[in-house]
C-alpha cells in the first residue's frame, strides 16, 4: 500500500470531521417526528432508521443498537443505495465540498517535474600513483579539495631503487665502447618507471646521482582523497591521490514508474538549483536506469552537464522540468489529482449524482493512467460531463465509512454476506469425534482466538506466548484412536499447523512477520473448523481486503464485530463478515 502512514493521518482527521458532520447529513430529513410524542405510536407503514447507521431499519421507534441514538423516520426520498451518500446543503457548505465537470485534453505536450542531485561523473575519476618505490620526503598537495593541473608537482620521493638504476647507467656509460647496448638497457629500465628523458640526460651530462625524485600529476582534477603522508613508504603503482575532473558532471533525477513512458534518451531537460537562483540550465538525457529501486520505486535518469565555470558542485539539489510530446493526439479524459483517493492503478473518486432532490455523492472506482502535471489520465470508470468531487472527498469517504457504506475502508460493504465455504465438498467429521477430542478441539480454538487477540493489540510478546501454549496443547492430541478417515485429515492439517506455529514462535519481535504466519494458521483453522465444527461457540469468518498490500486475508473470530488482527489500531474496523459457523449442541 502506497504511503499508508500518510493516508491514516488524513483519514483520521477526516473521520473526526465526518463524526461532527453526521447530524448535518441526516439530521434535516423531512417528516422528522418528535420522539417524545411518537415513542408509543408510529404509522404502520413507517420505517425507522438511525442517522449514523442507515443499515438499521425497523417498523417502530426505538434505539440504535450500535450507537444508542434515537431512531428517526426514514425519508421516502432517501436513496437505499449503499454506494450513494446523501448530504444536506448545510453539510456541503461546512465541509467545503467542491465539484467540477470531467474534461478532456488534446494537448501535444506533457510536462513532468523531477527532482534530483548533481553528482560527479564516475568516468572522470582517476588515481595519481607512484611509478617508483620509495619514501615520501615532501608533499606539494596537502588537502582534499585542492585543484590539480597536469604536470603540477605532487611529491618528492627518496628511492633506493632509482639510485641503483642511476649507478647502473653511469657504469654502462663507462663501458659503452665495449658494449653500447648496456647504456640503452639502463635507460629503458628508468623509462619503465616513467622517468623523463630530460632527467636521464641530466645524469649523463653531470655524472651525479640524484637521491630524490619529483613526482608530477598526469591528470587534472579535484583531490577527492589523499592516500599518503610525509614519511610513508609507497610501492610501485600505489595510489597517492584520487582526483575527479568536475568540468563534466552528471545530473541524476528520480523518475517514478508512471513517468518513465514519457522519458527518452536524447531529450533535453531544463533544471534549476537553489545555489544559482533565477537561472535555468539545460542538460541532455544520456541514460535511463533499466532497474527500478525496490525501496523507493524510482528509476535513475542521468543527464550530462558542462561545468567549466565551476558553479555546479556535487550533491547540489536540483529540480527539473521535462516536456515531451505525446504519442497520440486523441482526446483523453483527465481529472485533478485532488479528486483521487488512494492513488494507484485502481483508485476511488466521488461523483455527484445528477437530478436528485437531496445532494448525493456516489462512490466510484476508476483506473488511472499516466500523470500529466496536476492531472491524471483516466483509463476507465468515468465519462465526459461526469461531475466529480475535487475538494472534500476525504470527508465524504469518512462519513460513508461511519454510515457503513462503500468507502476506502469499507470497500466491500455493498456485498451481502456470502459463504466462502463450499459445503458440498467439505467433510463433516463432527459426528466421528470422541467427547475427549471435542474438548481438546475446543481448547485449540480458544488458543487460536487468544493468539488472534494478541495481534489485534499488535503485541508480539502476547502473540508468541499464546502460540507456545497453542503448540503445547496441539502436541498432546493423540490421533491413534481416531476414525481412520478423521485421523488422515487431522494428521495432515495438524502437522502444517505445527510448522507455522513453530515459525511464528521463532520470530524475534517483528509483529508484521508474525501476521504472515498467522494468515497461514487462520487458513488451516478455517479448513479444520469447516470439518470439525466450531467447538462450543459460534465462529465468524472475517475478511480484510487491504491486508498484505491489498491481497486480502481471512481470520476466524468468536465476535461478529470486526477487530482486525492484520492492522490492529491502524485499521481496527477494516473488514467484513464473510461466513459463520454456528455451534450445534
Amino acid at each position: 500500500m502506497k504511503k499508508i502512514g500518510e493516508y491514516f493521518g488524513l483519514i483520521s482527521l477526516a473521520l473526526v470531521a465526518g463524526i461532527c458532520l453526521g447530524f448535518l447529513f441526516f439530521g434535516n430529513k423531512k417528516n422528522h417526528t418528535n420522539t417524545s410524542t411518537n415513542q408509543t405510536q408510529s404509522k404502520k407503514d413507517e420505517i425507522w432508521t438511525c442517522a449514523m447507521h442507515p443499515q438499521i431499519r425497523q417498523p417502530e421507534f426505538g434505539i440504535c443498537p450500535l450507537c444508542n441514538m434515537d431512531l428517526t423516520p426514514l425519508d421516502e426520498s432517501a436513496s437505499s443505495d449503499k454506494m450513494v451518500l446523501e448530504m444536506t446543503p448545510e453539510a456541503i457548505a461546512l465541509s467545503n465540498i467542491e465539484t467540477v465537470r470531467v474534461g478532456s485534453t488534446n494537448g501535444t505536450k506533457k510536462t513532468i517535474e523531477l527532482t534530483g542531485k548533481i553528482q560527479a561523473d564516475e568516468r572522470n575519476s582517476s588515481s595519481l600513483v607512484a611509478h617508483i618505490p620509495g619514501r615520501i620526503e615532501k608533499l606539494f598537495v596537502t588537502f582534499t579539495g585542492e585543484k590539480i593541473k597536469v604536470n603540477d608537482r605532487l611529491a618528492t620521493i627518496y628511492s633506493q631503487d632509482l639510485i641503483d638504476a642511476q649507478r647502473e647507467l653511469l657504469e654502462a656509460i663507462k663501458l659503452s665502447e665495449f658494449n653500447p647496448n648496456l647504456v640503452e638497457a639502463a635507460k629503458q629500465k628508468m623509462r619503465y618507471w616513467k622517468i623523463s628523458d630530460r632527467f636521464i640526460e641530466q645524469i649523463e651530462t653531470t655524472g651525479k646521482i640524484q637521491e630524490t625524485f619529483t613526482l608530477f600529476a598526469e591528470h587534472e582534477g579535484v583531490v577527492m582523497n589523499r592516500r599518503v603522508a610525509v614519511g610513508d613508504y609507497v610501492k610501485t603503482g600505489e595510489a597517492l591521490f584520487e582526483v575527479m575532473d568536475l568540468n563534466k558532471l552528471w545530473v541524476l533525477f528520480d523518475a517514478y514508474e508512471e513517468q518513465l513512458p514519457a522519458i527518452r534518451i536524447g531529450q533535453r531537460i531544463t533544471y534549476t538549483t537553489p545555489a544559482i537562483p533565477n537561472k535555468k540550465l539545460q542538460a541532455k538525457i544520456t541514460y535511463i536506469d533499466p532497474l527500478i529501486n525496490p525501496k523507493t520505486r524510482v528509476a535513475s535518469i542521468r543527464a550530462e552537464a558542462t561545468n567549466t565555470n565551476g558553479k555546479l558542485k556535487p550533491e547540489m539539489f536540483v529540480t527539473g522540468i521535462l516536456e515531451s510530446k505525446r504519442q497520440s493526439a486523441n482526446s483523453q479524459i483527465t481529472i485533478p489529482k485532488t479528486a483521487v483517493l488512494w492513488t494507484g492503478k485502481a483508485s476511488v473518486v466521488y461523483l455527484k449524482v445528477p437530478d436528485t432532490e437531496i445532494p448525493s455523492f456516489k462512490y466510484k472506482v476508476v483506473e488511472l493512467g499516466e500523470s500529466v502535471g496536476d492531472q491524471y489520465v483516466i483509463k476507465s470508470g468515468l465519462t465526459l460531463e461526469d461531475e466529480i468531487v475535487v475538494n472534500g472527498a476525504f470527508v465524504i469517504d469518512a462519513s460513508a465509512q461511519l454510515n457503513n457504506q462503500n468507502s476506502m475502508m469499507n470497500k466491500l460493504v455493498n456485498q451481502e454476506e456470502e459463504s466462502i465455504i463450499d459445503r458440498s465438498n467439505t467433510n463433516d467429521f463432527s459426528k466421528k469425534m470422541t467427547s475427549t477430542f471435542k474438548k481438546e478441539w475446543n481448547v485449540l480454538l480458544d488458543d487460536y482466538l487468544a493468539l488472534k487477540n494478541g495481534l489485534v493489540q499488535t503485541n508480539g510478546k502476547i502473540a508468541k506466548a499464546k502460540s507456545q501454549l497453542f503448540l503445547s496443547h496441539l502436541k498432546t492430541i493423540n490421533s491413534k484412536s481416531f476414525d481412520p478417515e478423521l485421523a488422515g485429515f487431522w494428521n495432515k492439517k495438524s502437522k502444517a499447523l505445527e510448522q507455522h506455529l513453530n515459525k511464528l514462535i521463532k520470530i524475534p519481535s517483528d509483529v508484521e512477520e508474525m501476521r504472515i504466519q498467522f494468515n497461514h494458521i487462520s487458513e488451516l483453522i478455517l479448513d479444520m473448523s469447516s470439518a470439525l465444527g466450531s467447538g462450543s461457540q459460534n465462529l465468524y469468518v472475517q475478511y480484510c481486503p487491504m491486508a498484505f498490500d491489498d491481497q486480502g486475508a481471512y481470520w476466524v473470530s468468536n465476535e461478529r464485530g470486526i477487530k482486525n488482527p492484520y492492522f490492529g489500531d491502524k485499521m481496527m474496523k477494516c473488514g467484513l463478515v464473510k461466513d459463520s459457523l454456528i455451534y450445534k449442541k
